[in-house]
C-alpha cells in the first residue's frame, strides 16, 4: 500500500510521453553522476568546447572577440531562446490570460512580490558579505515546469483557480528575474550597440502593427538584434524578451469567419478521388481547395502563438535538458560543512522558507484586508501548498546562480547548485504531500 502511494504520483507524470519535465530532471541527474565520474574530465572539456560559426572573418557565437564556449553558447544563445519563448507565454497571458485585467492578475502579482522579496532577505541574512553576496538573486524564481508537473501529480483533484494562480504567480517570477538580469548582470553597456537594437526593436513592433507577419522577417531581426545585444554588454537574454514583445498578437483571419469560410469551402468539395485499398488519390480540384483550407487556417493562428508553437518543442526538448546538463554538474566530494553553512544554506532559506512565507503572507494580507477576494476552490490550507511549491526554483535559479558566481568563482557556483538542488527538492516534496493530504480533507469535507 505504501509503495503505490509513493508510485502512483510518479506514474501519473511519467506516462505523458515525451515528458519534458522529466527529460529536464533525468538531464540534471546525469549531470551530477558525470561530474562525480571518471569520466568528469570528459565532462568539463565538453563544456569549454568551443563553438564556432564563421561567416567570412566573422565569428557568429563570440563574446569580446572571443569565441564561445559550448557552456556559454547554451547561456548566452540557447538560453535567449528560451526567453523568447517566456516573453511570447507572457504577452499571451497579459493580453487574454491570467495577467489581462487588474482583477485577476492582482493576487498573483502580490504573491509573487512577496516571493521575491523574502528569499532574498533570508539570503542576506546568512550571506550578506564579501563575493556571495552576488548570489542574492538566486532563490527568487520559480520554476513553472516543475511547479505545474507537481500539481498535475495529483490530477482532477487540483482546482482550476489554483493551477491559474500558480502558473500567474510564476510568471510574474520570470518578469521580476528578467528585471534583474536586465539590471545587476548585464557589463560595461556599449550606448551605441544597444541604441541600434532598440531602434530595430521598435522597427519590429510599427511593422507588426502595421500588418508584416511574416516570420522570416522577425527570424532575421531577431538574430540580428541577439548579435547587437552580445556586443552591447546587456545580457542577450534581454533580447529575446524583448523580441517576443514586437511579435504581432493578432491573425488574419478571425474564427468566426474561418469557420464560415471552411464550411463555404468544404460544401465546394466535389466527389471524384481515385481509392484502392489503402491508398486514395484526390482529383485536382479536391487537391485546390484542400490548398485553399490549409492558406486560410493558417492565417487564423497569430505570429504569437505560432512562434510559440515552433519554438516550444524546441526549447522544451533540446534547450533545457542541455541547459541542466551543462550547468547542473555539482560537484560532492571536497564540500566542507563550513562551506554548506554559507550559500547552499542561504539558498534553501531563501526557497524553502522565504518562497513560502513570502507568497502566502502576502496573499493572505492582500486578501485579509479586503483588496482582493480569494479563487474560487483556493483556501488557506492549499494557498500554503502552492505557496511551498513556489520554491521549486530549478531553471532560472541555476541561470542566476551561473551569471552571479560562474567561471570567477566556481566553488560558489558549485555550491549554488547544491542549494538550489536541496531547496527546490525540499520544497517539492513538502508541497506536494502538504497539497495531496489538504485536497484530501477538502474534497472529503465538500469544501471543493
Amino acid at each position: 500500500m505504501m509503495k503505490r502511494k509513493l508510485i502512483n504520483p510518479l506514474s501519473r507524470i511519467t506516462k505523458r510521453k515525451p515528458n519534458a519535465t522529466l527529460m529536464l530532471f533525468v538531464a540534471a541527474v546525469l549531470a551530477v553522476i558525470v561530474a562525480n565520474s571518471p569520466w568528469s574530465r570528459f565532462y568539463y572539456e565538453l563544456l569549454n568546447y568551443p563553438v564556432l560559426l564563421q561567416i567570412g572573418n566573422y565569428s557568429v557565437f563570440s563574446h569580446n572577440g572571443e569565441t564561445m564556449s559550448l557552456l556559454e553558447f547554451v547561456n548566452d544563445a540557447l538560453m535567449a531562446i528560451f526567453f523568447f519563448v517566456v516573453g511570447l507565454e507572457i504577452k499571451q497571458e497579459m493580453l487574454v490570460g491570467e495577467l489581462s485585467s487588474f482583477r485577476k492578475a492582482v493576487l498573483p502579482i502580490v504573491g509573487a512580490f512577496g516571493g521575491m522579496i523574502f528569499p532574498v532577505l533570508f539570503y542576506l541574512s546568512v550571506c550578506h558579505t564579501g563575493d556571495e553576496i552576488h548570489g542574492a538573486a538566486i532563490p527568487m524564481a520559480t520554476d513553472i515546469a516543475f511547479a505545474l508537473a507537481a500539481l498535475a501529480a495529483l490530477g482532477a483533484r487540483v482546482p482550476t483557480s489554483l493551477k491559474a494562480f500558480l502558473t500567474a504567480l510564476a510568471v510574474v517570477d520570470d518578469i521580476g528575474g528578467i528585471i534583474v538580469i536586465a539590471i545587476f548582470y548585464s557589463g560595461h553597456i556599449s550606448f551605441l550597440l544597444l541604441g541600434v537594437a532598440l531602434a530595430i526593436l521598435v522597427l519590429m513592433f510599427v511593422l507588426g502593427k502595421m500588418g508584416v507577419t511574416h516570420k522570416a522577417f522577425y527570424y532575421l531581426c531577431g538574430i540580428v538584434v541577439w548579435t547587437l545585444f552580445v556586443g552591447s554588454g546587456v545580457h542577450a537574454t534581454i533580447a529575446g524578451v524583448l523580441l517576443a514583445f514586437t511579435i504581432p498578437a493578432h491573425s488574419k483571419v478571425n474564427m468566426h469567419n474561418l469557420r464560415s469560410e471552411m464550411r463555404v469551402l468544404f460544401n465546394l468539395m466535389p466527389d471524384g478521388e481515385r481509392t484502392n485499398r489503402d491508398v486514395t488519390m484526390l482529383s485536382r480540384d479536391q487537391i485546390s481547395i484542400i490548398s485553399s483550407m490549409k492558406k486560410k487556417a493558417a492565417k487564423a493562428i497569430s505570429p504569437v502563438q505560432e512562434m510559440e508553437s515552433d519554438f516550444s518543442p524546441f526549447v522544451n526538448f533540446f534547450v533545457l535538458p542541455l541547459f541542466a546538463f551543462v550547468n547542473a554538474g555539482v560537484v560532492l566530494g571536497g564540500v566542507t560543512a563550513e562551506g554548506m553553512f554559507g550559500v547552499p544554506l542561504a539558498i534553501v532559506l531563501g526557497l524553502f522558507v522565504g518562497k513560502t512565507l513570502g507568497i502566502f503572507s502576502f496573499t493572505a494580507l492582500f486578501i485579509k484586508s479586503g483588496l482582493g477576494c480569494m479563487p474560487k476552490g483556493m483556501t488557506y490550507h492549499n494557498l500554503l501548498a502552492l505557496s511551498m511549491l513556489g520554491g521549486i526554483g530549478f531553471t532560472v535559479a541555476l541561470f542566476l546562480a551561473s551569471l552571479s558566481f560562474g567561471d570567477v568563482h566556481p566553488e560558489l557556483f558549485n555550491e549554488a547548485k547544491m542549494g538550489i538542488f536541496s531547496g527546490s527538492i525540499l520544497s517539492g516534496i513538502c508541497g506536494y504531500f502538504w497539497l495531496r493530504y489538504v485536497l484530501s480533507k477538502e474534497h472529503k469535507a465538500g469544501i471543493i
